[in-house]
Order: structure tokens, then sequence, then C-alpha cells
């Protein structure tokens, strides 16, 4: 059985509701890895299900429905090197 896989990409901010599950895996990309200089330009967000979202940024990230679903404590949250992740 192949599960079809699916890539949306956003910029800036994920539309409102896109991600309505219980667990979520992030992971982040930067121009470097100083978290502390290199700036954010992409987060990776899925829920497990074959799609993945990515909101791709250009300047300072300003992404109040990503903001919004990173802060729900009532979603898991997945990282890949979280340590980093959670830096930025």
């Amino acid at each position: 059985m192949s599960t079809k896989s699916t890539v949306e990409l956003h910029k800036g901010d994920l539309p409102r509701g896109r991600f309505t599950g219980r667990a979520i895996a992030i992971d982040t990309e930067t121009l470097g890895l100083n978290p502390y200089r290199d700036r954010l330009c992409l987060v990776q967000v899925s829920e497990g299900d074959g799609r993945a979202a990515l909101v791709q940024f250009s300047g300072t990230p300003e992404a109040p429905e990503l903001t919004r679903l990173l802060a729900d404590e009532t979603v898991l949250k997945i990282f890949h090197f979280g340590r980093f992740d959670l830096a930025v």
C-alpha cells in the first residue's frame, strides 16, 4: 500500500485551521548553525499523514497562526533536534 505524500509551501504563515490534530512533528531550517545569529528561513510541520506544510520566511517571522499552534499546550510537539529548534 503506498501513501501519497504532499508538500504545501506557505509564505510567512500557515493558513488558519490547517492543523487540527493532537500531535505535530516540527523541524526548522536556518541560514547557519548559530541560533542566536542566523536567521530562521523555514519551518516544516506535519501531522504524520503524509502531508507536510512548509512555512518560508524572507524576513522577521511574524506568523500568528504558527505561533498559536506552537503555543497550544494540548498539541504534542515532536521535534528533530528540538534544542536547536526551540532556540531559534
